[in-house]
């Protein structure tokens, strides 16, 4: 059931708020991770190899947490769940920093994994719940503000590096942040045991269980998953090679090829940012329909561009089209049915995830046969793929 209040409540403003906190802390804290990996392989002694391998058990534990985190957010309530993940996977940053050895290491990459999956899939169910409530689509600015937060993460990560503060130094305070912001916004977030969000008070995420919650995987499950699996797969392409095929398809100097992931970093979260209206305007389907068109066009300029600038403005637009299908996605998912909206969630963000993680795989496996530009034919008929099979996003008459 969709609800359409004539104006937002203040309980409901609140949790909006708290949610995009919530959305900001989870890119703050895994970007803090990110830019210190170098940083730990010296001190872990590892090789570039190990430290791959290694990087699996932190897919493997975010899979893990995915899969457990949709029940339990179904049984318990999604914002006891954001509220526990997010503070244990504040402190799991302690873990990688404070790591000597490969074993050490890989235990905790597991277990930050898992606690990072599982705040994925319950903040998201949050943010699908507060949009139930808003009537009207909200979604894509939650993904921005995780960009925005993996943007200060990055540069406080690379300010802390410059100056050379102690590691265990610098993921610790990081970790002090993430437990202070997340026990802000705990009090606000939604609540499954209030009643019907009036008021000033949080509101409710919960419905009757449904038979999706008891495990059936239903088509239309199948059918949002796929359509992430595609597009996490592209959005992962562009993240690891969009950089290594400008500077082997154009022969440029590693600044300039840098200019790429720039150019679609950039262009995603302005997209982020603009999605929920045009949403609104138009529908889920015309974003995800004519955002993937924007991206396929934006891939085959990559494709086909001998020209610097023509092959950034590619990679911006593949950037910019892509932005806005994840957020729809996710909101077709987590309204199929009351009671379910975190089983499902869980479902389609895991086979997401395992597309984001195959993307690079599968354009490394292809580079041996072919040029990585001519791989990039991947990420294209995935998009056009989208654009043919946008309609899966149309809210139903069974939704509720």
């Amino acid at each position: 059931m969709v609800h359409t209040p004539a104006q937002p409540t203040l309980g409901l403003r609140r949790a909006r708020g708290a949610i995009f906190g919530v959305f900001g802390i989870n890119g703050f804290l895994f970007a803090i991770w990110v830019v210190h990996i170098p940083t730990i392989e010296r001190r872990t002694d590892i090789t570039h190899a190990t430290l791959g391998s290694l990087l699996l058990l932190l897919a493997a534990g975010a899979i893990l947490g995915m899969q457990a985190s949709g029940p339990l957010s179904d049984r318990f309530g999604s914002n006891r769940l954001v509220t526990i993940s997010g503070a244990l996977m504040a402190c799991a940053l302690l873990g990688p920093a404070l790591s000597t050895g490969p074993a050490a290491l890989g235990a905790a990459l597991f277990v930050l994994g898992a606690l990072n999956g599982s705040l994925d899939v319950s903040m998201n169910s949050q943010a699908v719940a507060v949009e139930r409530f808003y009537g009207r689509p909200i979604l894509s600015a939650f993904h921005a503000l995780f960009s925005v937060g993996g943007v200060i993460g990055s540069l406080v990560g690379a300010a802390t590096l410059t100056a050379e503060v102690p590691i265990v130094v610098s993921m610790g305070s990081a970790a002090v942040v993430g437990l202070l912001g997340i026990g802000v916004c705990r009090p606000f977030l939604l609540d499954p045991a209030a009643d019907s969000g009036q008021g000033s008070g949080p509101v409710s995420d919960a419905g009757p269980l449904s038979s999706d919650a008891r495990g059936r995987l239903s088509p239309r499950v199948l059918a949002l998953g796929g359509l992430a699996f595609a597009l996490l797969l592209s959005e992962g392409v562009a993240n690891d090679w969009s950089t290594l095929q400008v500077a082997e398809h154009l022969q440029t100097g590693d600044g300039a090829a840098a200019l790429a992931f720039g150019f679609f970093a950039a262009m995603m979260t302005v997209g982020r940012f603009c999605a929920d209206r045009v949403s609104e305007r138009f529908g889920p389907v015309a974003v995800v329909r004519y955002g993937n068109v924007i991206a396929a066009a934006g891939m085959s300029m990559v494709l086909f561009s001998n020209w610097l600038p023509l092959t950034l403005a590619g990679w911006a637009a593949f950037g910019l089209g892509l932005s806005g299908s994840i957020p729809q996605i996710f909101t077709s998912a987590g309204n199929l049915s009351a009671g379910a909206s975190g089983t499902n969630m869980s479902r389609v963000v895991g086979m997401g995830y395992v597309g984001f993680l195959a993307g690079p795989a599968v354009i490394g496996w292809i580079s041996h046969f072919a040029s990585l530009t001519t791989a990039m034919a991947v990420p294209l008929v995935l998009t056009l793929a989208a654009a043919a099979g946008a309609g899966i996003v149309r809210p139903s008459r069974t939704q509720c």
